[in-house]
């Protein structure tokens, strides 16, 4: 099949969001599809420059961060990054002709800018939403961008496994959502090399939106759906209720505050700005500690990271907030999760009293659950129905 993944490597150019890109660009691949990527900025897109330390719409530098990180996955020149009538990669005829002759166009986690006419040219079109709850409540409160690419798709899809649930507070904006998770390349996370690590370890985004954010302003059904700062202030004592040393790569928020709690908090811009950054970065932990953002938490919606996917793949454990996963994830090994500081210490002990099956049982979970393998050619069958 000819498929094209439209995502924003460019956009945001940091090495956790560029995986979330290439897991679906290297697992179709490996799957044996003519696969295509494009990134559709709009009219115009503003992007941090980490040279000159200033925000720019520099089509050319934000399109050199896509070319970089595809050379990571050995893709071809089979690419194109687009802003308003510019655009870098590939030739714009071909890519429109490519338009002609796609099987399916896979949009994930952020609505298309600005769409064009060959957009409406692949056999069929899926959304991916990838921030359960938050996608939702855009489309209910009518964002435009978000309900002009659902209205364009032919099947919507959700990593929120309780999405439509009685006892899940997330509203389904009258609409179908399909479930699917974050898949993970194995190949490009092979557990050759890795250490047994020392430290627990985060990489947090301590507010993931601005007031301007298309997902702002999230309270609902007499619900508030917070971010990630609203649930971290419980759980921000941990490292002096244990022997256990943890580190955080934080984006946002206070390195000095974070210090005197007794994390070792480094900057996360720093730490993980290129994928093999965040891959080492992930590597290097004895295994993952996540506190995850208040909405999640609050809707029970069955939300589990790209993050921690990779820290799986890895074989990595990996010690969670609760949001609802018992019911479709097995937990316990590999998996652990929390709902307090107690439940969290106790998920500490419980990794590192047998932290060598800890580990294999990660790996065995990335391998069952979420492998490109397994996740891609279901959401593929049922995305051309």
């Amino acid at each position: 099949m000819i498929i094209i993944v439209c995502g924003d490597i460019g956009r945001f150019p940091v090495g956790g969001e560029a995986w979330l890109n290439l897991q679906y660009l290297a697992g179709l691949q490996a799957l044996g599809h003519d696969v295509y990527y494009l990134e559709e900025c709009g009219e115009e897109a503003w992007v941090y420059n980490w040279d000159t330390f200033e925000s720019t719409t520099d089509i050319t530098h934000q399109a050199s961060y896509v070319r970089e990180c595809l050379k990571l996955i050995k893709f071809p020149q089979k690419w194109i990054y687009r802003m308003g009538d510019k655009s870098v990669g590939m030739n714009l005829e071909d890519f429109q002709e490519v338009c002609f002759r796609a099987d399916l166009m896979i949009i994930r986690g952020l609505p298309i800018a600005l769409w064009r006419p060959e957009y409406e040219r692949p056999r069929r079109r899926i959304y991916i939403d990838e921030e359960p709850g938050f996608t939702q409540l855009g489309l209910v409160k009518g964002n435009g961008q978000l309900l002009e690419t659902a209205s364009r798709c032919e099947h919507l899809f959700t990593v929120g496994q309780r999405v439509g649930r009685p006892d899940c507070s997330i509203p389904t904006a009258n609409r179908n959502w399909l479930k699917t998770v974050h898949p993970v390349c194995l190949l490009n996370w092979s557990i050759d090399g890795t250490d047994r690590g020392t430290h627990f370890t985060t990489i947090l985004q301590w507010k993931a939106y601005q007031e301007t954010h298309v997902h702002n302003n999230a309270n609902y059904g007499g619900l508030h759906y917070g971010q990630k700062d609203e649930e971290f202030v419980k759980f921000q004592d941990l490292p002096r209720l244990t022997k256990q040393a943890f580190r955080m790569a934080l984006i946002g928020g206070s390195l000095e505050a974070m210090a005197d709690f007794g994390w070792e908090a480094i900057s996360g811009w720093d730490a993980t700005r290129t994928p093999s950054a965040y891959r080492a970065f992930i590597r290097s932990s004895r295994a993952e500690f996540s506190v995850q953002k208040h909405g999640y938490v609050v809707s029970q919606g069955g939300w589990f990271s790209d993050r921690s996917v990779c820290y799986l793949a890895s074989g990595k454990p990996v010690l969670i907030q609760d949001t609802g996963l018992k019911d479709w994830l097995p937990t316990g090994e590999g998996i652990l999760t929390f709902l307090n500081p107690s439940e969290a210490l106790d998920g500490i002990k419980a990794i590192n009293e047998n932290y060598d099956r800890q580990c294999r049982r990660a790996r065995a979970l990335a391998e069952e659950y979420f492998s490109t393998d397994r996740v891609l050619p279901p959401l593929i069958e049922a995305a051309m129905s």
